[in-house]
């Protein structure tokens, strides 16, 4: 069984995040959606309300489950038996970042595999940063979020 992990901070969940999640369930048997608490990373949303919404954007794809960590990424992905950790890349920016991190989770564990996938055409620029700035801002967000992020939204 291939098992993956897709690990991130989700504050909150967008369009591109679930572009990577579908796209990557369709490669991999299971798939670990990890939400990565951040102690340096001050979060919008809780971490109960992150798995709510990723709980809620997921529940029509069956091999997909949703956990938590609060401590490395590459320990959660032992943990759960997955042998590659999924990341998704937007730009040409997002590289030096991933390499970085690739090469140090590869130092820590070499037999877990780093896979990118490229983010699909039109979703490059969605970021939660964005859809926070947006949102805040005024600005219509219900193309770049699912449906129950906007709710979470008026919620707060």
């Amino acid at each position: 069984m291939k098992i993956a992990i897709y690990p991130g901070s989700f504050d909150p969940v967008t369009n591109g995040h679930l572009d990577i999640i579908f796209r990557a369930s369709k490669l991999f048997d299971r798939l670990y959606v990890c939400v990565a608490i951040n102690p340096g990373k001050k979060s919008f949303f809780s971490l109960k309300e992150k798995i709510k919404m990723l709980k809620k954007s997921t529940e029509d794809i069956p091999n997909v489950e949703v956990i938590y960590t609060d401590g490395l990424v590459i320990n959660k992905a032992k943990e759960v038996n997955a042998q590659v950790i999924v990341r998704g890349l937007r730009a040409v920016t997002d590289f030096e970042f991933e390499f970085q991190l690739a090469t140090a989770n590869e130092y820590i564990d070499p037999n877990i595999e780093m896979v990118f996938l490229m983010t699909s055409l039109g979703k490059g620029f969605i970021s939660s940063s964005y859809v926070k700035e947006f949102y805040q801002s005024g600005v219509d967000i219900s193309n770049l979020v699912p449906p129950c992020v906007i709710e979470c939204f008026k919620e707060k």
